[in-house]
């Protein structure tokens, strides 16, 4: 019986020698199967660019901008209006923009179509395009007339008060005076237009105040 003990005691000894290596083995056995069976991870995919295609539309709506004292800036009217996301603007049938100056001064634009921007700050109008500034007399007393610009396409800036336009453009005042010409930059703050291309202009005669004898 001793020496069957004895026997079997030698024989796990032996076996004790090669557990290690019997286990190492295993494991990288294991591993080696974990690396085969496991899912390879697709490398993420870049954002599909965004298309022109409306996300959203609006019909017979109105939208109003406040400026940071909660006063009314702008208000914008359309028959159908859609949103693209990719370059965050809206596209209008028939808009009607009516905007305030930090002055009172009223502006109104009307086209067959407009493309407006995130903030309402910038309008283009297409297609029969009209901004009309209403009479407007200012702190010191001086009056400017009521003013007409119409084109088939007017760029309108309203935080800068500028009006673009690389089309033929007419400009008209109730008090008679009209130019023409096939480009123009007007800026409304500087009282500054320019004009360029086949210019003409006509300047109604100011009336004069007659001295009492």
């Amino acid at each position: 019986m001793r020496a069957w003990w004895m026997g079997v005691r030698r024989a796990w000894d032996r076996m004790a020698v090669y557990l290690p290596l019997f286990l190492m083995t295993i494991m990288a056995m294991g591993t080696y199967w974990l690396v085969r069976n496991t899912p390879v991870i697709a490398p993420p995919e870049e954002a599909a660019p965004k298309r022109h295609v409306p996300d959203y539309f609006m019909k017979d709506f109105s939208v109003k901008v406040f400026n940071a004292e909660g006063k009314l800036k702008s208000e914008m009217f359309g028959v159908e209006g859609r949103h693209y996301p990719d370059t965050d603007t809206v596209e209008v049938d028939q808009p009607r923009i009516r905007s305030l100056s930090p002055r009172g001064q009223i502006t109104v634009a009307v086209a067959q179509r407009g493309l407006i921007n995130a903030d309402g700050s910038e309008a283009q109008l297409f297609e029969k395009a009209q901004i009309v500034r209403e009479r407007y007399v200012n702190s010191k007393g001086t009056v400017f007339p009521r003013s007409e610009i119409r084109s088939e396409f007017l760029h309108l800036f309203a935080n800068t008060e500028t009006i673009k336009t690389h089309l033929p453009v007419e400009l008209t005042r109730d008090n008679g005076d009209r130019f023409t010409a096939d480009w123009m930059d007007y800026d409304n703050l500087a009282q500054v237009m320019h004009l360029q291309g086949r210019v003409k202009g006509v300047i109604m005669p100011r009336p004069t105040t007659k001295k009492a004898p």
